[in-house]
């Protein structure tokens, strides 16, 4: 058959991840010749690194780098197609920019837990050898011209080979081959001059084989390395369409997300920032020990943030009743804030989560004892407008879970533990309702899952005691606001059957500020809308938000 141009297919992946396997597969079609990694020589001449096949190699194939890509990648072939291996490393400085602006890329990936432990058959393991960041780069640099590459797993292949090999075909615009699949034992006509080192294993095999269902150990001496190439793996893992897992049940498809300019966003986690998917804590942590954490949530209205001071106080009044050592200080919590709402664009129409945990132990456990990393600060900034119909009202239920009493939990520490609230949110859930009443332990009116309450009735406006509730700041916001528009404010017990007899019914908290109440338990409140001291109480505090609050520095008001 004469030779003709053909398309080529580079596949680019550091050593030990199933290239070669992948390699046979290709090369078990009829429409495509391969080529074991021809920019060996090159990379070797260049590097000077040792290899016990070093001087044959050199000696055998073709050494300059550039002669290779044009005369042996990219020149003519019998077959439509040509497949190429290359290990990442192997793209050296000073090549041609044609190996990566022609023909068709993709990477393959897999993870280093897995590279690691059979890496040094041959080679000593180290950063370089790995490869990996220079497969980051490949792919950042086939992104930036318009030929962002398909990123697949060799754990992928290994669970379901026909799948991957199908969706890789899709993306690479060829069609599938079921001889793809599967292949004869033994070396093959195509492998480099280096295959006796390093292809024992893979000329045992006649297709992708079912990884092991438990790995073998990790060489404990090659820890650092794996702390240095596990997150170029998982950058890289960030664009597989199809993720792996280490669990036997598939991954869920990923969720649209209720605000979707908060999927990129940036997070203060510990003393630095961070994108949205590394916004992470340690296993070792406290808040995930033992939900042994304080938190305070805030709201950012035309540059300024709401109540900041009212925040702080409570934070820190939080972090003392439940002993934390080595708090950060006031003005450190604040300049995490400012710098997170900064670096964000967020200046306006947004919510912060601020939490402090107890820190990170050095052995798990439930005692403080063990925390002698210091305190961990989180501010979790998003664009979030409040979560509930302030215009039309939200329904309520009463849950049968009960707040708790300050015999067992005081509710005016603020903390991460929010299982109370959490059960009585799932009965709020169940029942279709937006929240759920939450009653003391002799049946009166506490708050609900998430917000204080507030009751009026022939023109009395009744909250309950802070006693099993947490006394809201934007409850005594709202409470310092009725009493500045002339009316009765009692605090006191309130029954369940004077919440059901109400005029007017509203809640407050930061998330939802002042959110009116239409319906309890099935009983319509008022007439089922709004009620006048509702609208007179949301104008207020609108008005009020707009004069007050701690201005963001460097805010320019547009």
């Amino acid at each position: 058959m004469a030779k003709s141009d053909v398309e080529v297919i580079h596949s680019w992946s550091a050593p030990r991840s199933l290239s070669t396997s992948l390699m046979y597969s290709f090369a078990q079609r009829d429409d495509i010749e391969v080529l074991d990694e021809p920019l060996y020589a090159n990379f070797l001449r260049v590097t000077g690194l040792d290899r016990p096949y070093r001087e044959e190699l050199l000696s055998k194939m073709e050494s300059d780098g550039n002669k290779v890509t044009s005369d042996i990648i990219f020149g003519p072939g019998r077959k439509k197609y040509r497949f190429c291996k290359h290990i990442s490393k192997q793209r050296l400085q000073g090549l041609t920019d044609d190996l990566m602006k022609k023909g068709k890329h993709f990477i393959l990936i897999r993870n280093p837990l897995d590279i690691l432990p059979s890496f040094d058959k041959v080679v000593p393991p180290s950063f370089f050898e790995l490869g990996l960041a220079e497969l980051v780069c490949i792919y950042n640099e086939l992104r930036e011209i318009g030929k962002a590459p398909p990123v697949i797993d060799a754990a992928e292949l290994q669970q379901d080979p026909e799948a991957t090999l199908h969706g890789l075909c899709n993306d690479l615009e060829i069609p599938f081959q079921p001889a793809m699949l599967k292949w004869e034992a033994g070396p093959k006509p195509m492998d480099g001059l280096w295959a006796p080192w390093w292809y024992k294993s893979v000329h045992k095999s006649t297709g992708f084989e079912k990884p092991r269902k438990y790995p073998q150990p990790f060489p404990f001496s090659l820890y650092d390395l794996l702390e240095q190439s596990l997150p170029l793996y998982n950058m890289l893992r960030h664009h597989v369409k199809k993720k792996s897992s280490l669990l036997s049940r598939p991954p869920l498809p990923t969720p649209d997300l209720p605000v979707p300019a908060n999927e990129k966003l940036l997070a203060w986690v510990g003393d630095e920032i961070v994108p949205r998917d590394s916004a992470k804590v340690s296993v070792f942590d406290s808040v995930v020990q033992g939900g042994d954490s304080v938190w305070e949530g805030l709201r950012v209205y035309n540059g300024k943030i709401f109540k900041l001071e009212e925040h702080l106080d409570r934070l820190f009044d939080s972090a003392k009743a439940l002993a934390f050592e080595n708090v950060p200080s006031r003005d450190e919590i604040k300049e995490a804030i400012f710098g997170t709402l900064i670096r964000n664009g967020m200046f306006d129409n947004s919510h912060i989560r601020l939490s402090l945990t107890r820190g990170k132990k050095v052995t798990s456990g439930m005692s403080p004892a063990f925390n002698l990393y210091g305190c961990t600060l989180i501010v979790l900034a998003e664009w979030k407008p409040p979560v509930y119909d302030n215009t039309r009202g939200i329904v309520l239920v009463t849950a049968t879970t009960r707040r708790n009493s300050p015999n067992n939990l005081d509710s005016k520490i603020h903390h991460n533990n929010l299982l109370n609230n959490i059960l009585a949110k799932i009965e709020g859930n169940n029942a279709k309702a937006d929240d759920a009443i939450m009653l003391d332990q002799d049946g009166y009116l506490s708050e609900t899952n998430a917000t204080n309450i507030f009751v009026v009735k022939k023109g009395r406006v009744l909250t309950p005691h802070a006693d099993y509730c947490l006394p809201g700041i934007t409850r005594a916001t709202v409470m310092d606001l009725v009493v500045k528009e002339q009316l009765i404010l009692e605090e006191r017990r309130i029954s369940l059957s004077e919440v059901h007899t109400a005029d007017e019914v509203w809640t407050t908290g930061t998330m939802g500020e002042l959110s009116p109440v239409v319906k309890v338990d099935g009983r319509i409140i008022g007439n089922g809308e709004v009620g006048p001291i509702t609208r007179s109480l949301q104008a207020a505090y609108k008005k009020l938000t707009e004069q007050s609050g701690v201005t963001i520095p460097t805010y320019v008001k547009t």
